[in-house]
């Protein structure tokens, strides 16, 4: 796993350990929320990853779109199709999401490389 990937799978697991264990009944509920958006329904894991990612893009969260650009590649998202999806993202976006879509192409790349 590249350094980057690691680093940041390691903080994201620490933070959310000690998030979690705050013991906040709304913290826990948006977490728990959040994890289950994401499973198969009427749309698959895939489908959802791709729109987790365009939407992370368009609101400029760099940890939310290396999230979603992991859970994508594990889910069998292509390079072509996620370059598609960032590329939807940076027409709604605007040109204020390329510095975003350049750190996520590199993230996308460690990836691969794992």
């Amino acid at each position: 796993m590249s350094n980057a990937v690691h680093e940041f799978n390691d903080y994201r697991a620490r933070m959310n350990e000690k998030l979690l264990g705050a013991d906040n009944k709304l913290i826990k509920r948006i977490f728990n929320l959040d994890t289950n958006a994401y499973t198969a329904g009427a749309l698959d894991v895939k489908t959802k990853e791709l729109l987790g990612l365009a939407t992370s893009a368009v609101l400029r969260c760099d940890d939310c779109i290396k999230y979603h650009l992991e859970k994508a590649h594990e889910n069998g998202v292509s390079r072509e199709e996620m370059m598609e999806t960032m590329g939807i993202a940076t027409l709604v976006g605007g040109t204020i999401v390329i510095p975003h879509l350049r750190r996520a192409y590199e993230f996308w790349e460690q990836l691969e490389a794992n």
